[in-house]
């Protein structure tokens, strides 16, 4: 559909390749600044306090800074609506829609949680309550034993080291410090 774009070749410039000074003036005069100006500025002598002229004025700064995300945050945050409660399985709109279409009163049967009878209900009502305030507590109590007891056995494992480590030694480590029993390994390990 479209022809192939071809590039032009650049030629490489040099300053012997454009000795004219009509290349200079061509090239100036598209600049929206005088180079003429800057270099009359910069070949200026300037005095001592004059670069700092702005502050012996006393004026307040012209700049502040102002952050806006915070009150995006907080526009986000009061949108949110907490007063609705759980929202019921399959939205708000199923829930209407079967209400609707089978009524408590005509259709008992297809009423949510008909599925169970009361002695169910029952069960599940005390399996959540269990679940809620007792697992917990089991689970730490659980994961505690078993940590006291990994810790214990790393603790014998590595005095079966340093055991072995001292037997080794000449004089089973005399002088060694770490050969030397302790009295109270239980109080100081703890």
């Amino acid at each position: 559909m479209a022809a192939p774009a071809t590039a032009e070749q650049a030629q490489p410039s040099s300053p012997a390749a454009n000795p004219s000074p009509d290349a200079d003036a061509k090239i100036t005069s598209d600049l929206p600044v005088s180079l003429d100006k800057i270099r009359d500025a910069l070949e200026r002598p300037t005095a001592p306090g004059q670069l700092l002229r702005a502050l012996d004025n006393n004026k307040p700064p012209d700049f502040r800074v102002e952050i806006r995300e915070k009150r995006k945050l907080e526009e986000l945050i009061a949108t949110l609506d907490f007063k609705s409660g759980p929202t019921p399985a399959g939205g708000v709109h199923a829930f209407e829609q079967q209400r609707m279409l089978f009524p408590s009163v005509d259709n008992p049967l297809a009423q949510p949680y008909t599925a169970f009878n009361q002695g169910q209900l029952m069960t599940i009502l005390v399996e959540n309550l269990v679940g809620k305030y007792l697992a917990d507590k089991a689970v730490s109590a659980i994961t505690k034993s078993v940590r006291e007891h990994a810790e214990a056995d790393a603790r014998r494992e590595v005095e079966e080291a340093i055991a072995e480590y001292c037997s080794g030694k000449p004089n089973h480590g005399a002088g060694i410090q770490i050969c030397t029993p302790v009295a109270t390994t239980s109080a100081t390990t703890r």
